[in-house]
């Protein structure tokens, strides 16, 4: 097993050490730190950027030609480590002697780390991977610690004495945020922005995400394998290109081989709504890009999306974006003639 070692005390001096043991070739553009690597240990990129909250983003998509143990030693003891896998798996072990948790796709690990400033991360040999990992560091008591550390802290950390892993249940919303943080092409300041702005949404998540589960933790919620959650992401894909589809439940069950109750509490889980619901609020979506975008008048663009009825689609529209769809085309038209 290959065995690497990084010191977080900087985001710089973590990628100077990950550059060196990957054998990797390095980029930074403004404040993102980029590394890619194909060689004997294996190939792949890493990115990261340091956020104003002192709050750093990693994420790892690899393939190794062997194991490897990546040891991630903090600068202090109190760290809060959130880590989402999108593909592939990995384990994560405090120290040696401490329990090995699997983390497997579409799942979050809550890392809260008490009195160790060590973790460790294996990644199994020939294994695609793709992890993202958000952490925060308490700061001593005579500096200002921001809102955004002491939400963390005070949901991830506080009153707990021993260093703990939570594992969530699966979650596709996430999943989406980083699949969209990661198209971002701006580069610069633009990019900066845009990746610190979607990381703050993502952590809203994760936080929203576990005290949801904490609440579920004594009920009986069920549980769906992952290849269960592979079809609900591909179904959720399908829905959001193709919306205006006239598909029922009993529809999407044969599409994609589950009973009705597991595709609700797939859709319940991932995107914290009904089949139905999701559906609709795509088609809204769809609506309002065809407004922006389209010569097509309202009536037009009403059946397009799938829609039978102009006086509720109206409705809906307007619980959204609290005007009704022509106000919505009008404001759209004098904007662009600004």
């Amino acid at each position: 097993m290959k065995t690497i070692t990084i010191n977080t005390e900087s985001i710089g001096k973590t990628f100077s050490q990950l550059h060196k043991q990957l054998s990797a070739s390095y980029e930074k553009c403004f404040k993102e730190h980029c590394l890619t690597f194909n060689n004997t240990l294996g190939r792949g990129e890493v990115r990261g950027i340091l956020l104003q909250n002192n709050i750093s983003y990693l994420e790892f998509n690899v393939q190794f030609e062997e194991d490897v143990a990546l040891i991630v030693n903090g600068i202090v003891s109190k760290t809060v480590n959130i880590a989402y896998c999108s593909g592939g798996s990995v384990s994560h072990q405090f120290s040696s002697t401490s329990k090995e948790v699997t983390l497997e796709p579409f799942k979050t690990a809550i890392v809260s780390n008490v009195n160790s400033q060590s973790n460790t991360i294996y990644f199994k040999k020939d294994t695609p991977t793709t992890i993202t990992l958000i952490s925060a560091y308490k700061l001593d008591e005579g500096y200002a610690n921001t809102t955004v550390q002491k939400q963390l802290f005070n949901t991830f950390i506080n009153n707990k004495k021993e260093n703990t892993v939570f594992l969530t249940s699966n979650n596709l919303e996430v999943a989406e945020k980083i699949a969209q943080l990661s198209s971002y092409n701006e580069k610069g300041i633009v990019r900066s922005l845009l990746v610190e702005g979607m990381v703050h949404i993502i952590l809203a998540l994760q936080i929203q995400h576990y005290r949801r589960d904490v609440m579920n933790l004594n009920t009986n919620k069920g549980s769906l394998t992952s290849s269960e959650m592979e079809e609900i992401k591909e179904l959720s894909m399908f829905i959001k290109n193709y919306p205006e589809e006239a598909n029922t439940i009993e529809d999407l069950c044969r599409k994609t081989g589950l009973t009705a109750s597991k595709l609700q509490e797939g859709f319940k889980l991932m995107h914290n709504t009904t089949v139905n619901d999701f559906i609709r609020d795509e088609r809204i979506r769809k609506s309002e890009k065809l407004i922006k975008n389209s010569d097509l008048n309202i009536s037009q663009i009403v059946y397009s999306i799938g829609f039978s009825s102009r006086s509720y689609f109206c409705k809906i529209f307007k619980q959204k974006y609290n005007c009704t769809p022509t106000q919505y085309k009008l404001k759209t038209k004098l904007a662009a003639t600004a």
